[in-house]
């Protein structure tokens, strides 16, 4: 078992709050996404998990068994960074099988592991080679063969693709989803990058920084689903999807609206200020004699399979996602917004917290 649980973790540096009231279950065997902004804690809690950063206050737990105060090599984890941390002159078979020879481990099992990792990862062609000869994938690769022939418990992952350009991160998004599939592990990967987090968690825990007012870093965790059409708070509606949703404030005691569409009544217990958001793929842009929200066209983002249009609106500028292409939006055209039939979340203003529907 590698169940991973933070009871009331806390972390701070000095005066300076970085973690709070951090209260999270892993299951064994899960593929959880740690996503935010920089800056809200997800490194800082992966660290805490290896043992590389000491926590606060609170308890961590693996398997069952609290590992706060352990040494990192009595942790029985695999982390894998940002930066390869290659040595260069060591061969690629040298490089992975290096923490089994801090071990003490026979070079017969060393071989054999090595084998092992480099069969999962096709490094098998590369082994002799040195780091300076590898492209970034393969590096990458052979920092995730590290880590596998340890075994580990626990894989975690802090944001390793960073460094790659955009065809490689797809590419290794893939090698790493693949290698969950082969090696049945508990991983957990931070990322700032929402698409990293849809595409591959089984979960997602988006973090929040407590520099902006936050009193805890866990704003929401559930499957990317969930939190996509069901977002627990404004700062979650915000961070998950690109464009941002779209907001407009309905005054204490109206009733929401979408311009000339009324889509239906006030929550009864919540007498303030709400904000409706509609994401940008659910408003359609229709001919300005329709009912709707009336608005004029002031940018269009043309994306190749996609059109961003930009709408001055009274209620400010709102973003639409238009995936028809056989529409053709245009700068300045008068048009009418309206939104798919209950594609609309409410929030309250001043908490921020989800209400409804």
């Amino acid at each position: 078992m590698a169940e991973i649980e933070f009871k009331s973790v806390a972390k701070s540096f000095g005066k300076v709050g970085v973690i709070a009231g951090l209260d999270l279950k892993v299951d064994d065997g899960e593929f959880i996404v740690f996503v935010g902004p920089s800056g809200c804690g997800k490194s800082t809690a992966l660290r805490m998990i290896a043992g590389l950063e000491e926590t606060t206050s609170g308890d961590i737990r693996i398997g069952g068994r609290s590992v706060t105060g352990l040494a990192p090599s009595d942790r029985n984890v695999a982390m894998v960074f940002q930066s390869y941390a290659l040595y260069p002159h060591m061969t690629v078979a040298g490089n992975i099988g290096f923490p089994l020879k801090m071990a003490g481990r026979s070079a017969a099992e060393i071989a054999q592991r090595v084998k092992e990792a480099a069969d999962i990862l096709d490094l098998g062609p590369y082994l002799g080679r040195r780091p300076a000869q590898l492209s970034g994938g393969q590096r990458q690769r052979v920092a995730l063969g590290r880590a596998i022939v340890r075994h580990p418990e626990v894989f975690l992952f802090d944001e390793p693709l960073s460094n790659l350009d955009a065809d490689l991160r797809v590419s290794m998004r893939g090698e790493i989803m693949q290698l969950r599939e082969r090696i049945r592990a508990t991983m957990i990967y931070v990322t700032h990058d929402q698409t990293e987090a849809m595409t591959m968690g089984d979960r997602i825990a988006v973090f929040a920084p407590l520099k902006d007012g936050h009193t805890h870093n866990l704003m929401q965790v559930g499957t990317p689903e969930e939190l996509y059409e069901r977002p627990a708070n404004l700062f979650v509606a915000r961070f998950l999807g690109s464009p941002k949703m779209n907001l407009i404030e309905v005054a204490e005691g109206q009733t929401p609206a979408f311009g000339a569409l009324d889509l239906g009544a006030r929550p009864a217990d919540h007498g303030g200020a709400l904000l409706l958001g509609v994401r940008p793929e659910d408003i359609r842009i229709a001919d300005a004699s329709e009912p709707g929200l009336a608005g004029r066209i002031r940018l269009v983002e043309a994306l190749g399979a996609e059109y961003y249009v930009h709408v001055e609106t009274a209620a400010g500028e709102l973003i639409a996602r238009v995936m028809d292409k056989r529409l053709r939006p245009t700068s300045g055209d008068a048009v009418a917004l309206q939104p798919a039939p209950g594609a609309f979340h409410l929030f309250d203003k001043t908490t921020g917290h989800r209400i409804a529907p």
